[in-house]
């Protein structure tokens, strides 16, 4: 079974919010596009917190002027299909974030787009990486977690992503 290759992040230099999914999924590989599924809510949840709207490019650069990063937890892993679910753990690497984390130093907060993204990161990442760091959970995007609303996904997403300004 192929190998699973996700994406180079998207982020400037003054990001300090980093979001992170598990790997892209199949919908997203083909279309060379971060939540690219049409039923994925991460777009929209964007959209309605911080009126981000347009092509992939410009919701893309948007995010950026929002200070927030994008990017996954896994560089690569066998999965077949694109259910967290199925991640074969025995396959999966972990993108470089010692360096990551180096070269976007005002990265304060993690934002893990699901469940899998967090268990992942704190199993495959050092905690002496990223201890300084605020973390927070929140409710996948992905259509297949349908147990949650739309609205009280973007509520959790809109509390969780205002944890930064907290801090400030």
């Amino acid at each position: 079974m192929q190998s699973s290759e996700g994406f180079l992040p998207i982020a400037r230099s003054d990001a300090r919010v980093l979001v992170l999914g598990s790997l892209p999924g199949q919908k997203s590989l083909a279309e060379h596009e971060y939540y690219a599924h049409s039923q994925n809510a991460f777009w929209p949840i964007m959209r309605d917190i911080f009126g981000i709207i347009g092509d992939y490019a410009q919701r893309c650069e948007k995010l950026s002027d929002q200070e927030v990063a994008l990017w996954d937890v896994l560089h690569a892993s066998v999965r077949p299909g694109s259910m967290d679910a199925d991640i074969k753990i025995a396959t999966a690497r972990p993108n470089n974030f010692p360096a990551f984390l180096d070269e976007y130093s005002r990265i304060e907060l993690i934002a893990f787009n699901g469940r899998k993204a967090e268990q992942l990161f704190n199993r495959m990442v050092p905690r002496a990486i990223w201890q300084h760091l605020r973390l927070v959970g929140l409710p996948s995007t992905s259509p297949a977690y349908a147990a949650m609303s739309f609205s009280g996904k973007l509520e959790l997403w809109r509390a969780g992503l205002a944890l930064l300004h907290d801090s400030c």
